[in-house]
């Protein structure tokens, strides 16, 4: 069954980057626009970041800095004022993810109680298989064998969930491959990100008393948030196209005359924030190569910290050795008698070592090349030529507007993607502070208006 719209915007993924460019597109005023969005979970709002139950899994960005929209910023502030989930004097606050879960979902029921009269959403339950493009526009195909038919599909399909390709000895935690465990199990983390120490959080509240070790190549823990000051920078203050070593070398500078002023690298950290997504689009290829395989590591544990009270936590457990954190490469493993045998070799040294655990767990983030992920709808794209990887392979290659671009170098007019699917081109585009001014420009665009809130 083929089902036709009027004048429409398919969106395929109703996390938080699909609810937040359905809130940008129907702030329009078009009473011709027709928005549908299609998620495969149960819920709206939530996807893969928002779906965690634990109190303890806590925003990695301050409350104040989480609002939907650019130019509303106190805009989720409020919205936990009103709930009476925090005071307006508190300080610092970071919010349990589940929270800010819920705090999308109520923003998309608003917007569709307002929309009820006007029939401008549609919000369908179901995975998209496929998307082609068509004469007059788009159509996805749907799980279920039915068809949506607009003039524009945008994908926000966010992260992939499955472990990446060649890691299938290892289980995402709270996936239905997580099944219970022996509490006094030996586990095997690999990464030691933020995403290791949410799957630490989930084994602590499950009782867990078994040696927990967390193997990345540098070892390197997240750094904790600290009220700062931000320092003020222009962009022509910044060294825009350079090879990295002379960035490098130019940042370091800056943060050692920052700290001569009373301040610390926070401040640099957060003061370039407003740039990182040029300074990445300007770097040539050679850069970007070399940042990804030598400073990546190090940029990653001093830009994306933890909470304040969960790195106390987690520091103490590493101190105490309730948790060890190994410089290591993993060359193989194998099965044995129920338990995995994982073949690492430590950073700095030729012998390797064997490590007995009884369940090695995926915390290592994205998948490094998309088109071999388990999402259907990409995986479709890439194998038709309709989308490619970029050069890099950390996305979908987008140009600087969002638009898919296929396997002979054309940009689409009406395939776009955003969110964690265009990091290719944006780099930084995991957080919601990224995401909402990036959906608000492609609002625009998609509306032929001035995005709010951008000048």
């Amino acid at each position: 069954m083929i089902e036709r719209s009027r004048n429409s915007v398919i969106i395929i993924g109703g996390g938080a980057s699909g609810v937040l460019l359905t809130a940008h597109l129907l702030r329009s005023d078009d009473p011709g626009l027709r928005v549908t969005l299609v998620e495969r979970r149960e819920s709206f709002g939530k996807g893969m970041a928002y779906s965690a139950l634990l109190p303890d899994h806590l925003l990695n960005v301050a409350a104040t800095n989480m609002s939907a929209f650019p130019a509303d910023p106190q805009h989720y502030w409020r919205w936990l004022q009103q709930k009476q989930i925090v005071s307006a004097d508190a300080g610092p606050v970071y919010t349990p993810r589940s929270t800010y879960g819920r705090y999308l979902q109520e923003l998309l029921e608003g917007i569709a109680e307002r929309e009820r009269t006007m029939g401008r959403l549609r919000l369908v339950q179901q995975e998209c298989l496929s998307v082609t493009t068509t004469q007059g526009g788009v159509e996805a195909r749907l799980a279920d064998g039915t068809s949506l038919v607009g003039h524009v599909a945008v994908l926000a399909t966010g992260h992939d969930e499955e472990p990446a390709p060649g890691q299938n000895f290892a289980v995402r935690i709270g996936s239905a491959e997580d099944t219970p465990l022996a509490h006094d199990a030996p586990v095997l983390i690999l990464g030691t990100g933020l995403s290791m120490v949410d799957a630490w959080l989930t084994l602590e509240h499950r009782g867990h008393r078994g040696e927990i070790t967390a193997v990345s190549r540098r070892g390197l823990l997240p750094w904790p948030h600290q009220k700062g000051h931000p320092i003020k920078l222009d962009s022509a203050d910044i060294p825009l196209g350079t090879e990295l070593s002379y960035f490098v070398d130019w940042f370091h500078k800056l943060v050692r005359e920052t700290e001569k002023a009373g301040g610390n690298w926070r401040d640099v950290v957060d003061g370039l924030r407003p740039f990182n997504q040029r300074i990445w689009q300007n770097w040539p290829s050679t850069a970007k190569r070399r940042f990804l395989e030598h400073t990546k590591a190090w940029w990653d544990i001093h830009r994306h910290r933890m909470p304040p009270q969960i790195h106390a936590r987690v520091n103490q457990a590493v101190q105490s050795g309730r948790l060890k954190l190994l410089a290591a490469r993993v060359l193989g493993t194998e099965s044995d008698n129920g338990d995995r045998l994982v073949k690492l070799l430590p950073r700095r040294s030729r012998d390797t070592e064997i490590l007995r655990v009884g369940r090695v767990y995926d915390c290592t983030g994205i998948v490094k090349d998309v088109s071999t992920g388990s999402i259907a709808v990409i995986r479709s794209l890439t194998d038709r030529g309709l989308a490619r990887p970029d050069p890099l392979r950390l996305g979908l290659d987008v140009t600087l507007d969002c638009a898919v671009i296929d396997k002979n170098g054309a940009a689409s007019d009406r395939l776009f993607a955003v969110g964690p699917l265009t990091r290719g081109t944006f780099f930084e585009i995991d957080a919601v502070p990224d995401i909402r001014n990036q959906t608000a420009r492609l609002a625009g665009r998609l509306t032929q208006r001035a995005a709010p809130g951008f000048r």
